[in-house]
């Protein structure tokens, strides 16, 4: 079972190069287990029983399912998390030529660590918006695949202090490498691009690129590792692994309960967007599923009352070489079960009701939790957490699996925790 879980993981990590992507792939999982997608601008008809998802800004996700019993009465279960990860974003005119080399340049995505961008095989992927033959307006999710770029590092001859702590400049240091250009040739970013929607989209008639988002990303598939393959290694971790294992509970879940996982993006960024977990998507969601119910004026806040939510994202496991980092008492470790965060400053959204909430499904499925808690002398780090328990009122226990590595261009998680911590999930859609 844990095998069977671990490979559509490393698949799903695979096929989800972007926030676009990762999108797409769970929209594939939800139409399989029979969940139906809606759309913002169509009138919902929701049945008891039914399972529903909308997508929004082809990057973020809702899927719910209609439980059987009262709505109000009965309150919903919420998993959120997110989708993107820090990353190298294409400019909007990226393109440089240098000593006829062709790079391309980039702006930095989130708290990304930028070392390890470093002498990896790089591709591209996201979204491009164009004009066809007709003028038509078009959008389409692209990934080149194969390695095209490269940010080589800068020989240590020519730096002898590149191991003193060297500081990385990212407007002049990390354009990604892509050609090398010979007598009388040149480069266009939008042929190139319109070359690449032709082959990926058979008969396509893209004539005009009018906009994209795009990102790099390393083209090292997702493995498990180690002696045992207790580990598992991969791009994108935080917070595509917290994506899946959600959707994951959720397909198996009962239908008593009215029960929603949201998969936000931005996060990396702040969450200030249509998309965004400080944006109105959730909450439209909920409010739609009271109309279906014909809630009266009251439904809403009792709803909540009756609430509430897993905001699930990747928490800081205690790294053998760095044990100072870490709190003595709250050194979570790898395959030792899902992490509960807390934090005095509410950057994580958890409290004692709530601790004590995800303790007990813990407990009722046989997994053993863990607790974080940064150093006192040390900024903490947040979610998605607070902003939806601040926005809907809902009360919030923020948990994750534990990792090395965050915020890396690969990063590392134990092969056990993603299985055990969708237990814990799908015990709390079921509760």
């Amino acid at each position: 079972m844990i095998a069977d879980f671990n490979a559509r993981l490393l698949d799903f990590l695979d096929s989800s190069p972007t926030p676009f992507h990762a999108a797409e792939s769970l929209k594939k999982r939800l139409a399989a287990s029979g969940f139906e997608q809606v759309a913002d601008g169509d009138s919902w008809h929701l049945e008891p029983g039914g399972r529903y998802f909308i997508v929004r800004n082809n990057s973020a996700l809702v899927a719910f399912v209609c439980g059987t019993e009262p709505l109000v009465e009965n309150g919903i279960r919420v998993a959120g998390a997110h989708t993107d990860s820090p990353c190298l974003k294409l400019k909007p005119v990226p393109e440089s030529k240098k000593q006829g080399y062709v790079q391309l340049g980039v702006e930095v995505y989130g708290g990304a660590l930028l070392n390890p961008w470093f002498d990896r095989d790089l591709s591209l992927a996201g979204r491009v918006d164009y004009l066809d033959a007709d003028g038509g307006l078009k959008s389409t999710l692209l990934d080149l695949r194969k390695p095209i770029a490269f940010i080589p590092s800068l020989a240590i001859h020519l730096d002898r202090t590149a191991n003193e702590g060297r500081k990385i400049n990212p407007q002049t240091e990390m354009a990604p490498l892509i050609s090398q250009l010979g007598e009388g040739d040149d480069f266009c970013l939008e042929a190139f691009l319109i070359e690449q929607i032709k082959a990926q989209s058979e008969g396509d008639s893209a004539a005009e690129v009018l906009s994209h988002e795009l990102m790099f990303y390393d083209t090292q598939p997702a493995k498990l590792l180690g002696l045992k393959d207790e580990f598992l290694a991969s791009a994108r971790l935080d917070n595509l692994l917290s994506c899946f294992l959600a959707c994951e509970a959720l397909c198996d879940s009962p239908v008593t309960h009215t029960s929603i996982v949201v998969c936000n993006d931005h996060e990396e960024v702040g969450s200030v967007s249509t998309s965004g977990a400080q944006g109105p998507l959730l909450r439209s969601v909920v409010d739609r599923l009271l109309g279906s119910v014909g809630a009266e004026a009251d439904g809403f806040d009792r709803l909540i009352s009756q609430s509430a939510m897993l905001s699930i994202d990747n928490a800081h496991g205690i790294h053998p070489n760095f044990i100072d980092r870490h709190d003595d008492k709250h050194g979570p470790l790898l395959n030792k079960g899902p992490v509960i965060k807390v934090n005095a400053n509410q950057r994580y959204a958890s409290n004692s009701h709530s601790v004590a909430l995800f303790k007990s499904l813990c407990m009722k499925v046989g997994v053993t939790p863990q607790l974080f808690a940064m150093r006192a002398d040390m900024a903490c780090g947040s979610t998605i957490g607070p902003i939806t328990s601040a926005s809907l009122g809902i009360e919030t226990v923020d948990v994750g699996v534990p990792t090395f590595g965050m915020h890396s261009i690969r990063e590392l998680a134990g092969s056990d925790d993603a299985p055990a911590l969708a237990k814990v999930v799908a015990a709390f859609f079921a509760r």
